[in-house]
């Protein structure tokens, strides 16, 4: 088993490593705590003290915070508890005219806004593209990532998600839920 050194990580991370490198730490066994080494490196870049649990992609991670796992921006914004979708808590810009999608599209390529609409997701806090995906008008926001938490830790990890209240096992999707409480809140 090949062990890698926290600055080797460091530089995988920053896209520095050449591609031998690269190539022998994807080839090879991983090394027992490179998952530990990977985190540490992701919060030197980060401007808050929350620790992470799991990187979602470079701008999104799923944090503990007071004993919770919430979804966190790089910029710090708050998207709250993991297991409701993240994408229906961004500012969302949804493309949806000729006009529109000639912003981004040579006029020869652009779509049809009858059959589909752009929708580009923005981290309220710092304006950040989270995400962009091409649907037809009126389809719903699917979660794009919904990590069963508990088992990774426990089952991959051989350790309880840390600072973590909640260690249970299992997908759990709790979007309907929040949807429920905003249409609770809109009637009031």
């Amino acid at each position: 088993m090949s062990e890698y050194s926290l600055e080797v990580i460091r530089d995988l991370v920053n896209r520095k490593l050449p591609w031998y490198v690269l190539k022998e730490m994807m080839s090879a066994p991983k090394d027992k705590d490179r998952f530990d080494k990977y985190i540490k490196v992701l919060q030197e870049k980060v401007p808050w003290k929350e620790r992470i649990l799991l990187p979602i992609h470079e701008h999104l991670y799923i944090v503990e915070k007071n004993g919770e796992a919430i979804v966190k921006a790089k910029c710090g914004y708050e998207f709250g508890d993991y297991r409701e979708n993240w994408l229906l808590k961004t500012l969302i810009y949804v493309r949806d005219t000729p006009e529109k999608f000639r912003e981004v599209y040579p006029i020869l390529a652009t779509h049809e806004p009858k059959l589909q609409e752009l929708r580009e997701h923005i981290c309220p806090g710092c304006g950040a593209m989270l995400h962009v995906y091409g649907i037809n008008p009126g389809g719903m926001v699917n979660f794009l990532f919904l990590p069963d938490l508990g088992s990774f830790y426990k089952d991959w990890l051989g350790k309880p998600i840390p600072g973590v209240k909640d260690q249970s096992k299992g997908v759990q999707d709790k979007t309907i839920e929040m949807i429920k409480k905003w249409v609770q809140e809109e009637k009031k």
